[in-house]
């Protein structure tokens, strides 16, 4: 199995998601249709080469769609990473009190706001921020959401040990925490997904040199008694972000057992 990793740069949060909406809409497409069942079997196997060629090259992109039949089975989908501008995005399910501070005040320090379809509360991306958008195929994957999440966090969590960052899991509560069974945990990385016949959207945010000062504008993912916490504030030094990227790819085609490529 393979995911194409596209890595956007900085990229405004409205656009970023419109481009999740698109591959989601055609992954999920392809799947309703057929041309992706388990068996291996692709109603376009039957497409005429006049039908083959009068996708372009964007819809074969959006479809997650290779040049061969053989490449074209084994993609599963496409994984996206990317630093936002300042932007709060509050989930399907989040409360808008979490919102410390009214959407004019945002506006005067330059920062988005957006309702999204996600779940989870309220969070913030920003620079410095590493932000991960897998759009994939769990069934084809051969995993069901939870075991998803559980990869996503782990890859995280091992993520931030080549750092010498010791983090973990709350029960209850998705995302990586630093000292999870303190009396105030801090976290790392905020996990927040959508799915839809077992394909996803959305994804995680590790802080890796992120300004934690946007935070004090909410409470991050709905808590009052937790904080929040980066690579750089936990080491006291600033990661090479495309470092981080390298790592976090490396580690996450292993949890999920999925070659990610560019």
């Amino acid at each position: 199995m393979k995911a194409l990793c596209r890595d956007l740069g900085t990229m405004e949060y409205a656009a970023c998601w419109k481009l999740q909406q698109e591959l989601f809409d055609a992954l999920l497409a392809r799947k309703r249709s057929g041309a992706t069942a388990g068996s291996g079997t692709r109603k376009a196997d039957c497409a005429t080469p006049a039908d083959e060629g009068a996708k372009s090259g964007r819809e074969r992109l959006l479809a997650g769609e290779t040049n061969s039949d053989k490449e074209d089975e084994a993609v599963v989908g496409q994984v996206l990473l990317v630093e936002h501008p300042p932007v709060y995005t509050l989930g399907k399910s989040g409360h808008a009190e979490n919102l410390l501070v009214s959407r004019e005040a945002l506006e005067a320090v330059g920062a988005q706001f957006f309702h999204i379809d996600r779940g989870g509360d309220i969070t913030f991306h920003g620079p410095g921020q590493l932000v991960c958008y897998p759009i994939l195929d769990l069934e084809r994957i051969g995993i069901g959401l939870r075991e998803y999440i559980d990869a996503l966090e782990e890859a995280v969590i091992r993520t931030v040990a080549c750092y010498g960052i010791a983090a973990g899991r709350i029960h209850g509560a998705s995302g990586v925490w630093i000292e999870p069974e303190s009396r105030r945990p801090r976290k790392i990385c905020a996990i927040g997904v959508r799915s839809s016949r077992y394909v996803t959207m959305h994804g995680f945010a590790l802080n890796v040199s992120t300004d934690l000062g946007w935070f004090s504008r909410i409470n991050p993912c709905g808590f009052t008694d937790r904080g929040v916490a980066s690579i750089a504030s936990e080491t006291g030094t600033t990661p090479d972000m495309e470092e981080v990227k390298a790592l976090v790819v490396k580690l996450l085609s292993e949890e999920l057992n999925v070659e990610i490529y560019k």
